[in-house]
């Protein structure tokens, strides 16, 4: 979505002629590189939306999950791979910016995007984005396709010992999960109206992490939870205490690891059944 944007504000300007985002002129660019062909049609950047995260996530599953790479080996080499990407998309020469990222985002579908009704339309699609991955994840987890994956999770090797192909399972889920957060960054992109390979951090993962350890483990609802949670945390004490955030994030996750395993979704099913019993 932010190379759609990008693409219009290359491709015209206020009166129709043509304005290079500037990154460009930064950099002293004609013409935008040929991998954003395409990018000025906005069906074709939704379908990149999804596409683009789906076979990035499908390249690296396939050679990982034929591996059999698991568990703590296949955290480290994704991590490896984000940070890869971050320093690969630093450097002007790939075309993103470098250290400025995409910015200056002018307008989606002929709308300012500054504009309140046109902020308010994505924070109702955010939304709306939520609760209907909320839906088809709950679906995905009830198939039968489900609850084999939640098998693996708990007895990988007795899977395999039955037959089940347990790398396509996992390579299909590895898929659909980057295609959900493509749809995230794409809304994610115009409303903050910046994006830049700072985004490629490991820290942004391990924040993730810490949403589902906050919220709840195994289980939908809790991540959504721990999110909310977290980030409003964030958002306050980044503010009040910018130093201490960081140390105060981990030792968040410490605290909720040693003395709430279940997370805070666990906390309320443990009080729900005492005040039943």
């Amino acid at each position: 979505m932010g190379m759609y944007l990008m693409r219009q504000i290359g491709t015209r300007g206020v009166y129709g002629d043509p304005v290079l985002p500037d990154f460009m002129v930064f950099l002293n660019w004609k013409e935008l590189p040929w991998y954003w062909f395409g990018f000025d049609n906005f069906s074709y950047a939704l379908l990149m939306m999804v596409l683009a995260p789906g076979g990035l996530a499908f390249i690296f599953g396939w050679l990982a999950f034929r591996s059999r790479v698991t568990g703590v080996y296949l955290s480290i080499i994704t991590q490896a791979l984000t940070y890869a990407l971050l320093l690969a998309f630093f450097r002007n020469e790939m075309g993103f910016g470098g250290n400025n990222g995409l910015t200056d985002f002018k307008d989606i579908l002929g709308f300012n995007i500054q504009s309140d009704n046109v902020r308010s339309l994505l924070l109702l699609l955010s939304g709306i984005a939520l609760i209907g991955g909320f839906w088809l994840c709950h679906w995905v987890v009830n198939t039968k396709l489900g609850r084999v994956v939640t098998a693996i999770r708990d007895q990988e090797s007795r899977v395999r010992f039955l037959g089940y192909r347990v790398e396509l399972f996992k390579l299909w889920v590895f898929v659909f999960a980057a295609m959900l957060a493509g749809i995230a960054g794409a809304l994610y992109v115009p409303q903050v109206g910046i994006i830049n390979p700072s985004e490629f951090s490991p820290l942004n993962s391990l924040e993730i992490v810490i949403w589902v350890a906050i919220g709840g483990r195994g289980t939908l609802y809790g991540a959504i939870l721990g999110a909310i949670l977290v980030n409003y945390s964030k958002t306050m004490l980044t503010g009040l205490l910018p130093d201490a955030w960081l140390f105060i994030l981990g030792g968040l996750f410490i605290g909720v690891t040693l003395l709430l395993p279940n997370g805070i979704v666990g906390l309320l099913k443990r009080n729900r059944q005492e005040r039943s019993a």
